[in-house]
């Protein structure tokens, strides 16, 4: 990858905290022009070290206060790419993961109760070809929950 200097850390240290933040305020504080931000950003982006930007939705408020990981076990691990492709036609699954460990695959899941939680389990997950079984873990307290840190040189 190629490399990034502090100018390019300081930059993804202020938009990590206010994605919003206009491109003028960045080059204040950075002591640079707004074209010299809008360079760097966009060669962040070309790099994929930035890959999106947005607002982030408290799923609690839209009616989804469980939060739950399922560990995944699947007949065989090399089912994972079709499986994949079935688990994103479930919109309450926000993440999905290849793991090693116990489990072939995590996903993370929102669901607005018990009742559920067991319908998406019962109904779609374990109606997946190729899934052998789950395990449930409900989260019962998001505690942290942050962006890798931008350390300087």
């Amino acid at each position: 990858m190629e490399r990034i200097d502090n100018l390019d850390r300081k930059i993804l240290e202020i938009v990590m905290r206010n994605a919003r933040i206009p491109s003028k305020d960045v080059a204040t504080e950075c002591g640079v022009s707004r074209a010299a931000i809008h360079q760097r950003i966009q060669r962040m982006i070309d790099l994929k070290l930035i890959t999106g930007s947005g607002y982030h939705v408290n799923p609690k408020v839209l009616g989804y206060r469980t939060c739950t990981y399922i560990g995944v076990n699947l007949e065989r691990g090399a089912m994972y790419r079709d499986v994949v492709p079935e688990l994103e036609k479930i919109p309450e699954v926000v993440e999905c993961h290849f793991t090693t460990g116990p489990y072939t695959m995590l996903i993370k899941l929102y669901a607005r109760d018990n009742e559920h939680l067991m319908e998406l389990l019962n109904d779609k997950i374990q109606m997946i070809h190729g899934v052998k079984g789950t395990e449930t873990l409900i989260s019962l307290d998001d505690s942290i929950n942050r962006e890798i840190p931008v350390h300087y040189e």
